[in-house]
């Protein structure tokens, strides 16, 4: 039914930067919200960031957990179907799998995770 497919993860030294892509196909239309979840080894997924469907003149309404505010920033290009994740600043917590995710209809649907190392 929906597709998630991330690109843009890799090794980057402390303060570099990365942009994440996630690219949807398939039953893409009653989005409720898309966005990212990071697991570092050990921990449990956390929440990066998400837009929710609607709201502010229908651009979406954006959530960013704190530890990220300020550094990260996450778009949805809408004819492209793809949502980005651009990430500044970039720390040695931020080290981890990247999953892309989306609601819709009561239903969730992951991508396939790409990995982020950040060196100090």
């Amino acid at each position: 039914q929906v597709q998630l497919v991330e690109s843009g993860g890799g090794l980057v030294q402390a303060g570099g930067s990365l942009r994440l892509s996630c690219a949807a196909s398939g039953s893409i239309f009653a989005i409720n919200a898309m966005g990212w979840y990071r697991q570092a080894p050990g921990k449990q997924r956390e929440l990066v960031a998400n837009i929710l469907s609607g709201g502010i003149l229908s651009g979406g309404i954006t959530n960013y957990a704190d530890s990220v505010k300020g550094r990260f920033t996450i778009s949805r290009e809408y004819t492209e179907n793809t949502v980005y994740l651009q990430m500044n600043s970039l720390k040695a917590e931020d080290t981890g799998v990247y999953y892309c995710y989306m609601t819709r209809r009561g239903s969730e649907y992951w991508g396939q995770g790409t990995q982020v190392t950040v060196s100090s």
